[in-house]
């Protein structure tokens, strides 16, 4: 039915997460009618990504050195890690524009299941870094999925006896959301993250 540049085309970008068949059709064929200039920028921008990217060496964020932007600022908390599990949670972190201190990302979280433990992901990397007794506190900001918590649990229990502050976000409702709309979970978070007013 297509020749054979384009079905590899289309194969290739449903290999692409959230991108189904059909997806991948509609996308090869608004490539294929696209501007070549626009193609290949679009193909350049895929390569250089792929060649430059790195993670830093300290807090596994993405990086095109050896140290991130975020742990080479000088200006940032360095008393305060924030553990979170993807380098995307760091963007979404930075957007609110709240959080001045350090990361620690963990490439990923505990998912027995998916047969990934800590020595899967970067707790030992952690662990050495709160070592030098300079972190006074490490917020937890795993996400609130099972994945997520069980690891927030399994940090929890690692850094019990260390003196250090250790933090959870909070979770429940978010500005906007209806409590009709809301599932058991939820509701009970945002009972159990009230604060006085």
């Amino acid at each position: 039915m297509y020749t054979p540049s384009i079905r590899s085309l289309i194969e290739e970008l449903g290999k692409l997460p959230g991108i189904g068949p059909r997806s991948a059709q509609r996308i090869a064929f608004y490539l294929l009618r696209s501007e070549t200039n626009d193609v290949y920028r679009l193909a350049d921008a895929i390569k250089s990504a792929k060649d430059n990217a790195m993670f830093c060496e300290t807090c596994f964020n993405f990086s095109e050195g050896v140290m991130c932007s975020i742990c080479s600022d000088q200006t940032r908390d360095r008393s305060i890690i924030c553990v979170v599990e993807e380098p995307k949670d760091v963007v979404a972190l930075e957007r609110s524009r709240e959080y001045k201190g350090l990361y620690h990302v963990l490439q990923g979280a505990l998912s027995p299941i998916d047969g990934i433990g800590p020595d899967k992901i970067k707790v030992r990397e952690l662990l050495v870094r709160l070592a030098d007794k300079t972190i006074t506190e490490v917020i937890l900001c795993t996400n609130p999925n099972i994945e997520g918590e069980a690891t927030a649990m399994y940090l929890a229990r690692q850094l019990q006896d260390t003196g250090l502050t250790v933090t959870r976000i909070a979770s429940g409702l978010p500005v906007g959301g209806d409590l009709d709309y809301a599932d058991e979970l939820t509701i009970g978070r945002a009972l159990q993250g009230r604060r006085q007013v």
